[in-house]
């Protein structure tokens, strides 16, 4: 309840000067959320929050911190959905957008590691340099799946520094035997809208509804070196590197078995059960992987099983 109310009070900062709100109106939507229909607590604030967004007529990236002064943070004591903070990095990584609505994606990082940003076109910022330094005020952090990363916003100040901000590794490495594939994984849709990477359940996307997805493939694993296990996830590229299946050949796949569940099956008689090293940065619980490499050693197909039920 402490935290429904806490929730309460900055939503309500958030809107107080453009909706005639009360902190008791907020918390008790959250309330009926919540105890009524058993959302998760960040999901019901999310679902509130879009609510007043529209009543108010209001972007999301209008809306202020709330509550006073944002945290300095470094990039790996994130921890939190829609929080306001304040970071200095370097510019560790551009790519192209996926969408006409992002202006810029990539890697900011600082002696902690590394963390994804997106600023979108209609903040209308100037744009970040690969290389450069930067002192960012009042940016808000997202979450999917354990997963953080940051979003600059129009109200985001960016500041280029006379330092240098070191960026620091935050990649680990890991090895053992693939013992598990879980659920959601194979060939997956993922929603469509600018820079939204959730995976659809059933055609609906948590946080936009029903969207018509685009066509993804992933590994969600499970590597056991004998003392601990650690899950592991694969990108598209990383799963055609490890399995050899293209997404166009997984596509072609489940057309003709009129089956997406054929995809992680034929990848599942593949690997589960051999021994890899990976690499890459962790985010939440997962290790991301950027470099896979075979190694040798048994595939006991009945005692990968029996490994695989056990988690």
């Amino acid at each position: 309840m402490a935290d429904l109310q806490r929730h309460a009070e900055e939503v309500h900062d958030q809107f107080s000067d453009q909706l005639d709100i009360t902190v008791e109106d907020v918390q008790e939507r959250l309330e009926t959320l919540v105890n009524e229909y058993k959302v998760p607590a960040d999901e019901a604030r999310r679902s509130v929050v879009s609510t007043y967004l529209d009543e108010a007529g209001m972007e999301r990236d209008q809306l202020g911190g709330g509550g006073g002064g944002n945290a300095s943070l470094l990039v790996n004591e994130i921890d939190q959905d829609e929080q306001w903070v304040d970071l200095r990095v370097t510019v560790a990584d551009l790519w192209e957008p996926r969408s006409d609505a992002v202006a810029q994606v990539g890697l900011l990082g600082d002696e902690s590691g590394t963390i994804k940003f997106v600023a979108f076109e209609t903040s209308d910022l100037p744009l970040l340099e690969e290389g450069q330094s930067y002192a960012l005020g009042n940016v808000v952090t997202d979450e999917y799946e354990g997963n953080y990363s940051v979003k600059l916003n129009r109200t985001t100040s960016i500041t280029e520094l006379d330092e240098t901000v070191e960026v620091g590794d935050d990649s680990t490495e890991v090895e053992g035997a693939l013992v598990d594939i879980q659920d959601g994984s194979g060939l997956v849709k993922r929603c469509p809208e600018a820079d939204c990477t959730r995976v659809l359940q059933n055609g609906r996307c948590n946080e936009h509804g029903e969207v018509d997805g685009e066509y993804d493939l992933r590994i969600k694993g499970v590597l056991d070196d004998g003392d601990e296990v650690t899950e592991v996830i694969f990108d598209e590229e990383a799963t055609t590197d490890l399995t050899g299946i293209g997404l166009d050949e997984a596509i072609d796949m489940a057309k003709d078995a009129l089956d997406t569940e054929v995809v992680v099956e034929e990848m599942r008689e593949g690997v589960l059960g051999r021994y890899y090293r990976v690499r890459g940065p962790t985010f939440g619980r997962y290790v991301l992987a950027d470099e896979t490499e075979r190694l040798d050693g048994p595939v006991d197909a009945e005692a990968t099983l029996i490994k695989a039920r056990s988690i």
